[in-house]
């Protein structure tokens, strides 16, 4: 074999596999650093990457679900909070009732005192129809007519459960009809009415009744409101916090599906995209002794140019 010293292919074949080894080893740093699979655009199976990066996008969009029922959830306790409070007040006013007209023993005075109280409970029921969290009105306004039925004028508000967003699952909740429900018809105490708003008067000698009150218009007193009609309010409130009910035992179940749906989405992106820590590091041990053994023998290679000038002495 002839000695040249114009052209040293050992020198480039050696830099060649020491260019390749010191990409491997890189490579495998990366993975082993970022705990993935892919480290870049050419570092593994494009088609699993682009599933890993669909599978991501769609995880992200899941978390948005689960703050979105987790915020609907924490409105309907609140909601049903309130129409607790309601119902006790509501409670009261029927024992109020009893009291002011079954006690041969209450003189006018002890009748007076019950009356004031019944007409302070009716501001308190108007104030708590007006609650909100953060902002949001959790009862209707009143403008809508109270119904046990599905085809009530409720509104709704979707909240929806699924990583496909407008397009996949949703469970409606709904803003409750307080006001309507705390108003009685006067012929028929379980007939459905819309509330009065201020500015129109009670007829309070045989008009609709209405619990709840902003005080600007007359108020209900003891003697022209009937056990019928507290009776009948309280059973509409006590169907409003049944639907409450019916909408949080809805949102837990997908509250559940969705941390199921979450695991199930992380374990299938961990399986495309997670590096194998044991696979890695045998790579690095690997590719470092490779990156070391090339090295010595590109200094090997350049020793040939030596033999050459010792010819030439």
């Amino acid at each position: 074999m002839s000695l040249t010293i114009s052209n040293n292919g050992a020198v480039s074949a050696a830099s060649i596999e020491l260019g390749k080894n010191q990409a491997k080893l890189q490579e495998s740093i990366q993975r082993l650093s970022s705990g993935k699979k892919f480290v870049g655009a050419g570092g593994g199976d494009p088609g699993s990457l682009a599933v890993a990066m669909r599978l991501s996008s769609a995880l992200k969009r899941i978390d948005g679900a689960e703050d979105s029922v987790g915020n609907a959830i924490s409105f309907l306790e609140y909601q049903d909070g309130v129409l607790e409070t309601v119902a006790n007040i509501v409670g009261r006013m029927s024992e109020l009732k009893g009291l002011a007209v079954s006690d041969p023993l209450k003189s006018s005075d002890d009748i007076a005192s019950y009356l004031t109280e019944f007409t302070d409970l009716q501001v308190q029921l108007h104030d708590l129809a007006g609650a909100k969290i953060n902002g949001v009105a959790v009862f209707e306004d009143g403008t809508k007519t109270f119904a046990k039925a599905a085809t009530a004028s409720w509104e709704t508000i979707p909240v929806y459960t699924s990583s496909e967003g407008t397009a996949g699952t949703s469970i409606d909740i709904h803003k409750s009809l307080l006001l309507s429900a705390l108003s009685v018809d006067a012929s028929d105490p379980v007939a459905p009415i819309a509330y009065v708003a201020a500015g129109t008067n009670n007829d309070q000698s045989g008009g609709n009744k209405f619990l709840a009150n902003d005080g600007t218009t007359l108020l209900e007193d003891l003697d022209h409101i009937s056990l019928d009609q507290i009776d009948a309010a309280l059973d509409n409130v006590i169907w409003l916090r049944g639907q409450t009910a019916a909408g949080l035992s809805r949102l837990r179940f997908a509250q559940d599906s969705i941390k199921t749906e979450k695991v199930n989405m992380g374990a299938a992106l961990g399986r495309i995209e997670d590096a194998d820590i044991a696979e890695e590091s045998a790579n690095l041990a690997k590719y470092s002794i490779l990156m070391q053994a090339s090295a010595a023998m590109v200094a090997q290679a350049n020793q040939q140019s030596q033999v050459a000038l010792t010819l030439l002495r």
